[in-house]
């Protein structure tokens, strides 16, 4: 039997969700230009969701899908749409209604095991450059020499940076909420756990370029002196 051309496989990506609060399209594309500037390595065509639960009805799909476009993002979906109106509009141009997985009513709720604890540790010893990915699957991961902006160091399990951090950090890629970052000196393009992140204009001025240790709590980034 000859092989078939394709195959479907499942897969989990990770992706920015912009929360849209406001319809505008000039002050959307300011907004996102701005961001853009302040991490162009990790959001310059970078593939979106656009939330619009919070975008009033009659707004225009077309104009803020170009305005988004125009601030140098790509989107490939849409979430929180309620209006059939803007529904319309935007099946009409091609991109898919998803849902975010809140709020959706379940006839019998199903108990999900908890993400298994890494059990093993990637060590990495030498320099992450510009434009490596890193990615350390079920377990934690180790870099003990620098992480230079633009480049991705990501673990199922915790992070651990003792050189200087500068480009990009994903620890809790699979999900799991009770992973950490620990970074000696902390001057990164983003921090992100388990879907949580922080671009470098939001972590507090006081932790900038120090030793410091990130973890989630009640769903939320939080920081603290590593020492």
């Amino acid at each position: 039997m000859s092989q078939s051309p394709i195959e479907l496989k499942g897969s989990s990506f990770t992706l920015s969700v912009v929360h849209l609060h406001n319809s505008q399209p000039e002050v959307i594309r300011e907004a996102l230009i701005e961001k853009v500037e302040q991490a162009p390595a990790f959001l310059k065509n970078a593939p979106v969701v656009i939330n619009i639960a919070n975008v009033p009805e009659g707004a225009s799909w077309q104009k803020l899908q170009q305005a988004i476009t125009e601030a140098g993002l790509h989107v490939i979906g849409v979430s929180g749409c309620t209006d059939e109106g803007l529904k319309r509009a935007v099946t009409r141009a091609g991109l898919p209604l998803l849902s975010e997985g809140k709020g959706i009513k379940k006839s019998a709720p199903v108990a999900l095991p908890e993400p298994p604890a890494p059990v093993k540790t990637r060590i990495v010893s030498t320099p992450v450059r510009s434009g490596q990915q890193i990615y350390a699957r079920d377990c934690d991961l180790i870099v003990t020499s620098s992480v230079s902006a633009g480049a991705e160091v990501i673990a199922d399990g915790n992070i651990h940076i003792y050189g200087m951090m500068r480009g990009r950090a994903l620890a809790g890629a699979s999900g799991d909420t009770s992973s950490q970052i620990f970074c000696a000196h902390l001057a990164a393009e983003l921090v992100s756990i388990a879907g949580q992140y922080w671009l470098s204009d939001q972590i507090p001025e006081a932790f900038y370029g120090q030793a410091a240790r990130l973890n989630l709590s009640d769903s939320a980034l939080t920081i603290q002196p590593l020492f």
